[in-house]
């Protein structure tokens, strides 16, 4: 007898957390590499059992990496695509007690206010923070200073340019990711149609038409296009939110991982 499945599932949740993954790995070829990076040095400066916090979590794929790498640690992800927290969080779930989902925007002020009590000992953040403008990222890091515990770091990996005065250098660093794009993942046009084929196919998934509309109130506009600091307005906006240092500490050209420490 053939069992149907049920119209939402975590079955279900997990097949388009897989789907998102592959396009997201498409677009960040060194996307594994990266993670293991950042897990290093979360390990290196805050240990094996870290509470961590993941901005900006999508369907948790940070967080899930160091679950499964520290049987000790905990996480608390923060996202405000309703779509995203649906699927994350009945797809990975809860990881035995051990990670939470949070919606909460930080373009805003208050976010803090939805998390759970107590401090973290570390926040994480993967190819999200662009979303954000220069007085949101401004606002989000002074945000994030008071709910770090002092020596607490922040780790963000994602693409952020060279200064603006190095002219050169931009030119050169985004000739060579196309050229790197053309030899292992083919043109941009494939990644866009492979980003746009996910969120057209997830439209038709009935169990999401709740989260499907709130998104669109939320987001009525994509973030392409959005002002996102470089390098350097990213380390300034930390410093001037209380962050003790801040350094490049992983870099494949303009993809790259900041680290600070409260």
């Amino acid at each position: 007898m053939n069992v149907r499945e049920s119209p939402w599932s975590p079955a279900k949740a997990r097949r388009w957390r897989q789907r998102w993954d592959e396009q997201q790995t498409y677009l960040v070829p060194d996307r594994e590499l990266r993670f293991d990076v950042m897990l290093d040095w979360l390990e290196a400066t805050v240990g094996r059992r870290p509470r961590c916090l993941d901005l900006g979590c999508g369907t948790g794929a940070v967080a899930e990496r160091i679950l499964d790498r520290f049987p000790q640690a905990r996480c608390v992800g923060v996202d405000h695509d309703p779509v995203l927290l649906r699927i994350g969080s009945s797809g990975l779930g809860s990881v035995g007690g051990r990670m939470r989902w949070v919606d909460a925007d930080l373009r805003s002020a208050g976010w803090p206010g939805s998390l759970p009590r107590g401090r973290f000992d570390a926040a994480v953040s993967s190819t999200a923070l662009h979303w954000l403008t220069g007085v949101q990222l401004a606002r989000c890091y002074r945000s994030l200073t008071r709910v770090l515990r002092p020596q607490g770091v922040f780790l963000n990996a994602d693409m952020m340019a060279y200064d603006a005065g190095s002219v050169r250098l931009r030119k050169v660093s985004r000739a060579l990711s196309r050229r790197a794009w053309t030899r292992s993942r083919g043109d941009l046009a494939r990644w866009t149609s492979a980003w746009t084929r996910w969120w057209a196919d997830v439209e038709h998934e009935p169990a999401l038409r709740p989260e499907l509309e709130l998104r669109a109130q939320r987001f009525p506009h994509e973030h392409t296009g959005t002002p996102t600091p470089d390098l350097e307005g990213h380390r300034r906006r930390l410093v001037r939110s209380g962050f003790r240092e801040s350094e490049l500490v992983w870099s494949i050209g303009e993809n790259r991982i900041l680290a600070a420490v409260r």
